[in-house]
């Protein structure tokens, strides 16, 4: 079994906010494997799925974004997933343009409060993740504001495409590894547009 963690805060008032981009992608791959993530385990709201040949569970922390490394901790325990090999967290990149997508199999956090408290509770950084473009054209003023104020409705058009993109990224990364994931998708052009 494989874990996917989507990074975003629980809350009606965050659910169509860039911070919660993690979330919105692990609704569009349950929505495409015909599941609601809608069971309570670990601090997450989960569900049970397969991608391909791969049984996956999703998983949304309920922790709020700087502290989920205490539900993906607990999620690795219980399951007794080796989280260097079985774990991709899926959360949102303000240094991206929205619509593009950047796969890492291993990394510092590079300042991603969500992402550096699984770091530290898994006491790793050999963890797979799908950093998806936040950032706006033109780039907003007042960050904070920006993150959790809801998408514009200019925007949601990119919303949708990098969510279905992520989704076909993460049964790359399952089918065929994290580099070839990678290699398809860190590029500046859509991956089926020529460069």
């Amino acid at each position: 079994m494989k874990l996917i963690v989507g990074l975003g805060n629980p809350g009606i008032e965050y659910q169509f906010t860039p911070h919660n981009i993690g979330f919105l992608a692990l609704d569009r791959i349950a929505e495409q494997c015909g599941v609601m993530i809608d069971n309570r385990h670990s601090r997450a709201m989960t569900a049970r799925a397969r991608i391909g040949n791969q049984e996956v569970m999703l998983a949304k922390p309920e922790t709020f974004m700087n502290l989920s490394g205490m539900s993906v901790w607990e999620l690795v325990e219980k399951t007794g997933l080796d989280a260097q090999k079985d774990l991709v967290v899926i959360y949102d990149e303000l240094d991206l343009p929205l619509g593009m997508i950047r796969i890492r199999e291993r990394g510092s956090s590079a300042g991603h409060n969500g992402m550096q408290s699984i770091i530290n509770a898994l006491q790793t950084e050999e963890i797979a993740r799908m950093r998806l473009g936040i950032a706006p054209e033109p780039p907003a003023k007042g960050g904070a504001n920006y993150i959790l104020s809801p998408f514009r409705k200019s925007q949601l058009p990119a919303v949708d495409e990098v969510l279905d993109l992520a989704a076909t990224a993460v049964q790359v990364i399952f089918d065929e590894g994290v580099a070839a994931a990678m290699n398809r998708f860190n590029r500046k052009n859509k991956p089926d547009e020529e460069e």
